[in-house]
């Protein structure tokens, strides 16, 4: 059993605000930590101390006081590739505590992420981190797997972006929604130690969700953009969108979310319509749960891009053979 342990994949979900990372078959992430890179402002302000040049995810946090703090993926997308490689390197080195060179690896990505920047994914990962074999999966599609579904249509909304993708056997035409707005909670202790306590606030932040003009946003709600994408699909298989509404992310954990999102989808629909949305339990981690059962399928093992293949046909590779 060892050997097969040893060439486990490895699934990352690289998120706006958070990593989610850990062995393809678990079923949750090993290792979860802010997607945030820290640099010292003035150096040599810890004599003695081996002050790094950079330091990742929970340490940054914790020392945030002397450094510059810089998030390298916004809405989803990344925008800063050396940090990035940081952030990978810190997954693979002190948080999973394996050899790169020794999993393949399953990556995450936004719906409508660049061209350019699957390639420069797969580059790193061959190039940098010597990866035998990798993939890379859109977000919404791995939460609608891990929901146990092929056709859905998924809102999933994290810390930087949200999305509404309808999925029909597998096959996503997206379209991306709005920014997301985080939670509060009823007593909120300040870094000085002084607690306020939040009261009609604390409702109507996620209203933003449903009312984005709350915040002067120009821009439709989380169910009319679910209800928009759905008209934009073929009238055949509006049906079984509207049947099978998946919501995933961070973003979603409010309570009471599925029912709210039944009632204003239900008002949009033709009345005669069977409206379901499923809410699962553990949808903060739907992303990276459907990456670990894709990766560790035995139908999925001819999906990999492999080194050999790689060095043949160069990053390009990435779109002919990841979906």
């Amino acid at each position: 059993m060892a050997e097969a342990d040893d060439i486990q994949p490895i699934v990352c979900d690289n998120g706006t605000g958070m990593v989610k990372a850990g062995f393809a078959g678990d079923d949750a992430p090993r290792a979860v930590f802010p997607s945030v890179v820290g640099r010292p402002r003035h150096h040599g302000v810890m004599v003695g101390m081996n002050q790094k040049d950079a330091y990742v995810g929970d340490e940054a946090q914790s020392k945030r006081g002397i450094l510059t703090l810089k998030y390298p993926i916004e809405h989803g997308v990344v925008s800063n590739w050396d940090d990035m490689e940081k952030i990978w390197h810190h997954t693979f080195y002190n948080e999973l505590r394996i050899a790169p060179e020794e999993h393949p690896v399953l990556l995450t990505e936004a719906p409508l992420n660049p061209k350019a920047h699957r390639e420069k994914m797969t580059q790193i990962m061959f190039e940098t981190f010597n990866s035998p074999a990798m993939y890379v999966a859109i977000q919404a599609v791995l939460s609608l797997y891990a929901s146990g579904r092929t056709t859905g249509i998924v809102l999933d909304s994290g810390d930087g972006v949200s999305h509404t993708v309808p999925i029909y056997e597998g096959f996503e035409g997206e379209m991306e929604t709005s920014k997301s707005s985080s939670s509060i909670e009823k007593n909120y202790e300040l870094p000085d130690g002084q607690v306020i306590t939040i009261g009609a606030e604390r409702f109507r932040c996620p209203e933003v969700l449903f009312q984005p003009s709350f915040v002067g946003m120009e821009a439709a709600g989380i169910h009319e953009t679910t209800y928009n994408s759905i008209m934009k699909c073929d009238v055949d298989i509006r049906k079984d969108l509207y049947g099978n509404i998946v919501l995933s992310g961070g973003t979603t954990m409010f309570s009471g979310i599925a029912d709210r999102m039944s009632k204003e989808i239900t008002a949009l629909a033709p009345s005669s319509m069977k409206i379901k949305v499923v809410a699962p339990p553990e949808r903060k981690y739907s992303v990276w749960i459907g990456g670990s059962i894709l990766a560790s399928l035995s139908t999925f093992q001819q999906m990999w891009i492999s080194k050999a293949e790689y060095d043949e046909a160069g990053p390009g590779i990435v779109h002919r053979k990841c979906f």
